[in-house]
């Protein structure tokens, strides 16, 4: 297990013969040496609440995400990005990707702490409470580690209850990271990716093109050859693949082990990674699949149904993982705008930039805060009609609005650092290049609101426990109850049209998350949040709440270091 590199700090040298032109002044900390947990005033409050027996585990991460020596492998692994290699040196085909050494202990960090598998692991309560507060932070850590950690996390609900992929399924819990090219008998742990996009369907799964052909048994499980191709093949390297294909009976669910029972290579033929604008560090690739050994997961026929059985987690993950992405920007504005001076004052205490801090505050706690209320009704999903319903209302709801809002925190956090902030040396940068992929994966915008008005018309009792819900704290004021009764009234219309999707989607976000911040955060913070987000106190763009004193106090509980 190869810990953080350790960062040398070298002392900046003139070149010779350089003249001394000027000094360097007031420039802005390193935004390193913290614990992004303990300096979390909010996230530690709900946590000392919620899973008391979890704050030590989530303080370990908190403090390798602060960390100077992980926040270099992360800047390390985007700046030297994924290789495709087709073939050995010899002619051979071997459809690889290489990575940096630090993409490779990024993974054992995220594996050692249990950030893909604490929620089915631990025999503690709310396990997929204490797993979304580790993705919240290791979301702060490496955006790119992010998506194969969310995927074992769903994987792992993919393969319960199924005898054919029982090791499968102990091998992506394990907490050994193992980045071999081997079958899966000679690893310790395993990674699982998706594909299931299609150059001519995109999230239409249905126009699913590729088809398969049933081939026999092997072991519980019937197997399958795969011919066809996927637009989208997340982590390439990983050690197996979920994907659908048409077969006899309509689209399926089939699982592609990257290594035949004998030992030999499956056909998966890389034909070249995604150039994406963001997570850089990750390798998304396009496949052909040529007689693809496969195994039938779930019905024939029912695949659809069977990886939307898992979407609802991986739709919560980038919920949380946007929030964290958001407390990332916020935490880099804060510490830049706290040690850097501007027009004779600390920038923080200008007004305007308080302002903006304030509101970047703001909308950062709301986000983790709804997406945590997601993750405790998933823990309740299995005891309660209430949990159930509200999740599966609440994750479609929080995946849309977190990953909406975090392009705009983000940009604004930018702002904070001026010209700088736009240099790619800046984490700042790679943050704003990332922040709008949330919002496509799992499900783009338009089809999370759409999911929302389906479950509200379709799921019985769904729309009486979401008003419950984001009442039962009671109003900070008359305007919260009449933006709560007016909500009640139009989801409880007989017909939503589609094209109410969007609006609809977002105050059903907004109410949840008023009511999450009156019921955890502190009251004078929840007050400005519910005044300024539903009274109409604002207007929409970052920095333009009404002045008060109460914004000072805001930003400093929100700073992080």
């Amino acid at each position: 297990m190869n810990m953080p590199v350790e960062v040398a700090h070298l002392m900046p040298m003139a070149a010779p013969g350089a003249a001394q032109t000027h000094e360097v002044l007031n420039q802005a900390r390193p935004s390193e040496g913290y614990n992004a947990f303990d300096s979390d005033v909010a996230l530690r409050s709900v946590v000392a609440e919620v899973a008391p027996w979890f704050a030590q585990q989530a303080s370990a991460l908190g403090r390798i995400a602060g960390d100077a020596g992980t926040q270099e492998l992360a800047r390390l692994a985007n700046e030297h990005t994924p290789q495709l290699k087709t073939h050995d040196r010899f002619g051979h085909r071997i459809d690889w990707v290489e990575f940096h050494p630090a993409w490779h202990q990024l993974m054992a960090l995220a594996w050692q702490h249990q950030v893909p598998s604490l929620a089915w692991t631990t025999d503690q309560p709310q396990g997929h409470f204490g797993r979304a507060v580790l993705s919240y932070l290791w979301n702060q850590v490496e955006n790119g580690v992010g998506c194969p950690t969310g995927m074992a996390y769903a994987a792992a609900a993919g393969f319960e209850g199924k005898p054919a992929f029982s090791e499968w399924r102990e091998k992506v819990l394990a907490r050994s990271y193992d980045g071999r090219r081997v079958p899966i008998a000679q690893k310790q742990g395993v990674v699982i990716g998706y594909a299931m996009t299609e150059k001519q369907g995109g999230s239409d799964l249905r126009q699913t093109q590729t088809t398969a052909t049933f081939a026999g048994r092997h072991g519980d499980a019937d197997v399958y050859l795969i011919t066809g191709h996927k637009w989208f093949y997340s982590v390439p390297v990983a050690d197996g693949f979920f994907t659908l294909a048409q077969t006899a009976s309509g689209v399926s669910c089939l699982f592609v082990p990257r290594f035949l029972p004998s030992g030999e290579a499956n056909h998966i033929a890389l034909q070249r990674l995604k150039d994406k604008c963001g997570n850089r560090s990750n390798a998304s690739s396009e496949v052909e699949f040529q007689n693809t050994w496969s195994l039938l997961v779930g019905e024939e026929g029912r695949g659809i149904r069977e990886i939307l059985s898992h979407a609802h987690l991986t739709r919560l993950d980038f919920a949380v993982g946007s929030a964290g992405l958001m407390r990332q920007a916020v935490t880099l504005a804060l510490n830049h705008a706290q040690s850097r001076n501007g027009f004779g004052k600390v920038m923080a205490d200008l007004p305007m930039q308080t302002s903006v801090l304030a509101d970047l505050a703001l909308e950062s706690e709301a986000a983790m805060l709804s997406a945590m209320r997601a993750a405790r009704a998933t823990d309740g999903m299995e005891t309660s009609e209430h949990e159930r319903l509200l999740a599966r209302v609440a994750t479609p709801v929080t995946k849309y609005w977190n990953c909406q809002r975090a392009p705009t925190v983000v940009y604004e956090a930018l702002q904070v650092h001026g010209g700088n902030g736009f240099i790619m040396e800046n984490p700042i940068a790679r943050l704003y290049r990332e922040a709008p992929l949330n919002s496509i994966w799992e499900g783009t915008s338009n089809m999370m609101c759409m999911d929302v008005l389906r479950a509200l018309q379709r799921e019985a009792g769904a729309r009486e426990v979401f008003i419950e819900e984001v009442g039962g704290a009671g109003y900070a004021g008359d305007a919260h109850r009449r933006f709560v009764q007016k909500l009640a009234t139009d989801i409880g219309a007989a017909q939503l049209e589609e094209a109410q999707a969007r609006a609809i989607t977002v105050r059903m976000a907004l109410a949840l998350q008023a009511s999450e911040m009156l019921r955890r955060s502190d009251p004078e913070v929840a007050q400005r949040f519910i005044a300024s987000r539903l009274g109409g106190e604002s207007l929409g763009i970052i920095g333009t709440l009404a002045p008060g004193d109460d914004l000072r106090h805001i930003v400093a509980r929100a700073a992080a270091v």
